[in-house]
């Protein structure tokens, strides 16, 4: 890196760290409140292997702050910022910073801030939004997550938020411009009713959910408009022998033949997942899950599927798909998981992580990822190994 650079690096660190030093609050002192503000920085380093290709090295800082304030009334306004410094070798693909600036909201509340051959800052507020609550009844408008997630990996029914199961370092995940009620039946049920604006009124999508728990079982009903189909899907959650037993199913149904010079076929997207916990010092857990999509997205290289914006009918490339992970506690302040992933193109996954408690707010995560398989799969074309370690401070 060059010393231009690392002045830039070490100028936005102390900007960061120094008013945080001042909010940290004394444990079992702090007043009471009606606000907080929490939040951490982090710092990734990133080194690419291709295998037919130059290797490639990559520094990331990345600080958030969540702010949220509460009324006497029942409001409160929730606010989350991440602000990303990005230095390396990945700053030379072309148009990298429009994919890092880019803001699929109603609203553009990403900005880079600065962007040169050496580094680029971007913040971006995924979180943004006033919330009220009532007895039984919550309503909410701006940026928030909409979890209609039941599985773990792959979820079908989250028809507003899908994301990467790749993407280890976004662990609070995209959030969505939407207009939310929602009304409680008992402990356990509810309905949910989400408006989500497009700037193209044709891309508008809406959805209603039904959910409760019967003998056991939690379950969940949804249907409404998803961009350019409309939807209807259903999902569940059990305990079976000790095991955990989710799955999530969803139809989309094309509102018109074409768009965009592309045609619209109607798709079927199908995910079972199970897991099991073994009660041992070393907390052992298993999980394997299966994904069906009836149309595939058709994808002509890894690197644009990986950087792709997912959603509900794209959480994978082939008909099948299949991921398994097993996890264990080497230390009780080490945790080993390994997880992988099978397409039936022959293209394969595997990751390898380790997250390590340095002290009560600082952590470390290093993570291996191999991309591979058959000569002729999505991921064998472009063979890679990625290796990360990630340091975290929360305050």
């Amino acid at each position: 890196m060059t010393t231009k650079r690392w002045k830039i690096v070490a100028g936005f660190t102390l900007l960061v760290l120094g008013p945080m030093v001042s909010i940290a609050q004394v444990p079992g002192v702090a007043p009471s409140k009606n606000w907080d503000l929490d939040g951490y920085i982090k710092y990734m380093v990133s080194y690419s292997l291709p295998d037919h290709q130059d290797n490639a090295l990559d520094h990331l800082i990345h600080q958030r702050f969540n702010f949220e304030y509460r009324s006497e009334y029942g409001l409160s306004f929730n606010a989350g910022l991440r602000t990303r410094l990005f230095s390396g070798d990945s700053l030379e693909i072309p148009q990298y910073d429009d994919l890092i600036g880019y803001d699929a909201g109603y609203l553009d509340l990403n900005k880079n801030i600065s962007s040169s051959q050496d580094v680029l800052m971007n913040s971006q507020f995924d979180r943004l939004y006033v919330d009220w609550r009532h007895d039984d009844w919550q309503a909410r408008i701006g940026r928030s997550r909409i979890n209609w997630a039941v599985n773990t990996i792959w979820n079908p029914n989250d028809v507003f938020n899908a994301y990467s199961i790749y993407d280890f370092d976004y662990e609070e995940r995209a959030g969505t411009d939407a207009i939310i009620v929602n009304r409680k039946f008992g402990f356990a049920g509810g309905i949910d009713l989400v408006v989500n604006p497009n700037q193209d009124n044709e891309l508008n999508s809406y959805a209603v959910r039904y959910f409760a728990n019967v003998s056991g079982w939690d379950y969940q009903l949804i249907t409404g408009k998803s961009g350019l189909d409309n939807v209807i899907g259903a999902g569940f959650a059990t305990d079976w022998l000790g095991a955990g037993v989710r799955g999530e199913f969803t139809w989309f149904e094309p509102r018109r033949d074409h768009y965009n010079q592309r045609k619209l076929e109607q798709n079927k997207v199908l995910s079972l997942e199970t897991d099991y916990s073994f009660t041992s010092e070393r907390n052992w857990l298993v999980r394997a899950a299966w994904l069906w999509i009836d149309n595939p997205v058709e994808i002509s290289n890894a690197k644009l599927y990986l950087n792709l914006p997912l959603d509900a009918q794209t959480l994978s490339f082939t008909k099948n798909s299949a991921y398994a992970e097993v996890g264990v506690d080497v230390t009780p302040l080490s945790r080993l998981t390994f997880s992988s992933t099978y397409y039936d193109d022959d293209s394969y996954f595997i990751g390898i992580s380790n997250s390590y408690s340095l002290a009560n707010d600082w952590q470390l995560l290093t993570v291996l990822q191999r991309f591979d398989g058959s000569s002729n799969s999505l991921f064998g074309q472009t063979p890679a190994t990625l290796l990360f370690a990630n340091i975290r401070w929360s305050f």
